[in-house]
């Protein structure tokens, strides 16, 4: 099916139509990597270098995508990865939500967030909540209880950041609140995108730059500044202080970040159900290799007792089998639905999902598989220095 004024056919055109809708500050905090942006360019090209072997005759007439991760049924192996202070759209992650739930997958949800849980939740009952290790532990706790009572049906907490901030293309200015002086600064840029402005004005709202989820019910939300500096200077965890909040939360429990099979194997030790081999979308230590070249020896260290999902440089159905034939149990997305919402809205994640379902669907046929769970390496053409990681 062509694109159409409504509909996209590949996730590259969704990014194409996002650069073209958004103001270029916002386009960019979407798109920027950090410093010279190898990781973010290796996340992507790795999964060129991996090739398929296909079959012919005999082909199954039906395919299977379902599968479960961290206790959620799910349609396809893609579930939304958790990104915060989303400007794109005035709806946020609620809208995103909904279209997660249509398409029959899960939600994860940044502490960082537009939206506030309790609404993402009733959105999408399978909404998994995102934490960094920020503040005390009894704010932390308090955090994770709320989502909690919410509804929350588990606990991602994100290692995979070590706020790296350079950018060779530049930083872009994020304001610590929308004033009179950043409309001003930024007018330039939003002017000269009226759809952006238009969606704004009819949802009678500026972008929202406070995060709800980083306060409890009833409070003032905060501004993401004053929470991204708490952040900054609480000391990383210790392996010791994710194992008690592990032992807090009473549900599925996974680490994102884990780019070494060491890290790994800590994290089946303190009792995580799943791990995420990410670098945080190449936005983390540049030069690290991409999340998929990473994969292959995390898997061989603990795929057998733990969930292992992957997030970093899906664009495609075929990535997703590509990944899920090296051994993880899903992916997650982030950039792409971004792409998709600034395109267009809801349905525009709706319409990133059945991009990534129809791609499983034609790559399933193939290669004569009649579910994901039939996928191994050995379907797959690797070429031998791919892994780039220490064993």
């Amino acid at each position: 099916m062509a694109s159409t004024k409504d509909y996209f056919e590949s996730i590259e055109e969704a990014r194409r139509r996002a650069k073209k809708r958004l103001p270029k500050s916002v386009y960019m905090a979407l798109w920027a990597g950090a410093e010279q942006g190898l990781t973010l360019a290796d996340n992507v090209a790795a999964f060129g270098e991996i090739g398929f072997q296909p079959r012919i005759g005999d082909l199954p007439r039906e395919r299977s995508q379902s599968t479960t991760v961290m206790g959620q049924d799910i349609s396809l192996p893609v579930i939304i990865s958790p990104t915060g202070v989303q400007a794109v759209n005035p709806e946020g992650e609620v809208a995103v939500a909904r279209a997660a739930a249509s398409e029959g997958t899960a939600m994860g949800l940044s502490s960082f967030a537009s939206r506030s849980v309790e609404d993402v939740v009733a959105a999408n009952p399978k909404t998994l909540f995102q934490t960094y290790w920020c503040g005390d532990r009894d704010s932390i706790l308090a955090r994770s209880e709320r989502a909690k009572k919410a509804g929350a049906q588990g606990l991602i907490v994100t290692l995979d950041w070590t706020f790296a901030h350079r950018r060779d293309w530049g930083s872009p200015p994020i304001p610590e609140k929308l004033d009179l002086k950043a409309m001003l600064k930024f007018a330039p840029e939003a002017i000269v995108r009226p759809g952006y402005l238009a969606r704004w004005a009819r949802a009678g709202k500026l972008p929202d730059l406070t995060v709800p989820n980083m306060v409890l019910p009833g409070e003032e939300p905060v501004g993401f500044f004053n929470v991204y500096g708490q952040w900054m200077f609480t000391p990383q965890p210790t392996w010791e202080d994710l194992r008690w909040l592990r032992e807090s939360w009473d549900g599925p429990f996974m680490i994102k970040g884990i780019m070494h099979p060491d890290d790994a194997r800590r994290a089946v030790d303190i009792g995580a159900s799943a791990i995420s081999v990410s670098n945080h979308g190449g936005n983390n230590l540049d030069s690290t290799p991409a999340s998929v070249r990473a994969l292959p020896n995390v898997v061989d260290a603990v795929g057998d007792q733990i969930e292992v999902l992957l997030d970093g440089g899906i664009r495609r159905g075929s990535d997703v089998v590509k990944a899920v034939a090296l051994g993880a149990k899903a992916v997650m997305i982030g950039r792409a639905y971004l792409w998709g919402m600034a395109a267009n809205g809801e349905a525009g994640v709706a319409n990133v999902l059945q991009i990534l379902r129809g791609g499983i669907d034609e790559a399933l046929l193939g290669m004569s598989k009649s579910s994901i769970h039939e996928l191994s390496r050995k379907d797959l053409i690797m070429p031998p220095d791919f892994s780039r990681t220490l064993a």
